[in-house]
């Protein structure tokens, strides 16, 4: 038999059940959860090295791609990925209110009724409010201090506690992706500094607007969920006083990735500043630069420029030229 438990955390004790049906012969259990706490506690305890977590995201660019076979224009599938969502059913709307309806129920779904109603935060506007400033500075190195800093100066007084709080919830429900900063030359791990990224683009979109969108900081957040997707354990990375957008370790070692929107212009300089952290590294890991940029595949001294979209496109060790 095969039993599905779907929000099983919704039901008091659910545990208990869980783990007398495990016992139970010729029984698979399949249970299901939109937050952290699933395999916290006492199931956690229960089921002791008997289960297998599988973690699940949004589509990714290349599911999404193979939603319109007939459309062969990537850049206009890009902006529309971004903008409407890679959560599954809303490629089912056709038209752009009921999406932003979806995604506001998504989003009410994950902040009153998960976040709140567990954590019993009594300030729901001050929750959304880090909400909203998180989504806003998505791939900016941010601590518990300077959001409650920067929050606190621009009228909304909040403790570096509470927003540590918000924060740690905001992870726990998948709604936001946190990362920290590991030092390449000395190995270790750093205990300031972090950057997170939005589960979805599209839901940024609903709550912001378009206006103010960073495409670079965007591409960042697509690409971090890529390297989430392909099963990378997921770093900043900081040689001397730059800054590698991830250091990402996989089954075959390490390999570090920067990001850009572009980089042409006129003096090269944009070029070189996005090359400098990665020249800095003195292994000799594999190094790539990606970009939306539609160049011929360049090798600077070894480091790999790669267009983007084609890397989101392609399989994990599929060659890129």
């Amino acid at each position: 038999m095969y039993i599905f438990l779907d929000e099983v955390q919704r039901v008091q004790d659910f545990q208990k059940a869980v783990d007398s049906l495990y016992v139970k012969k010729n029984c698979d259990v399949y249970i299901t959860g939109s937050n952290a706490y699933l395999l916290s506690g006492e199931l956690a305890t229960l089921l002791s090295g008997r289960y297998v977590e599988i973690k699940m995201l949004p589509l990714s660019f290349k599911e999404y791609v193979s939603a319109f076979p007939s459309d062969t224009n990537i850049d206009r599938l890009y902006s529309d990925y971004i903008q409407n969502s890679s959560f599954p059913y809303a490629l089912e709307f056709t038209r752009a209110k009921d999406r932003r309806l979806y995604l506001q129920g998504i989003y009410d779904t994950i902040v009153l009724k998960d976040i709140v109603a567990r954590r019993r935060f009594p300030d729901i506007e001050m929750l959304q409010s880090v909400v909203r400033f998180m989504f806003h500075n998505i791939g900016n190195l941010n601590s518990t201090k300077k959001i409650a800093d920067t929050m606190t100066s621009a009228g909304r007084k909040i403790s570096v506690h509470t927003v540590e709080s918000y924060l740690n919830a905001l992870t726990d429900s998948f709604i936001l992706y946190k990362i920290g900063r590991y030092d390449i030359k000395g190995k270790q791990h750093l205990k300031t500094g972090e950057k997170y990224y939005a589960a979805d683009i599209g839901l940024r979109y609903a709550l912001l607007g378009v206006e103010k969108a960073d495409a670079g900081h965007i591409l960042e957040n697509i690409v971090f969920l890529e390297l989430l997707r392909r099963g990378y354990e997921i770093y900043i990375g900081k040689v001397g006083q730059a800054e590698v957008d991830f250091v990402a370790i996989g089954e075959e070692g390490v390999e570090y990735y920067q990001v850009a929107h572009t980089v042409i212009s006129a003096d090269e300089s944009t070029l070189q500043r996005e090359l400098s952290p990665l020249e800095a590294i003195n292994d000799h890991n594999p190094k790539y630069l990606l970009t939306a940029d539609y160049t011929p595949f360049t090798s600077h001294n070894g480091i790999k420029q790669i267009n983007v979209l084609g890397w989101l496109l392609k399989t994990p060790r599929q060659p890129y030229a």
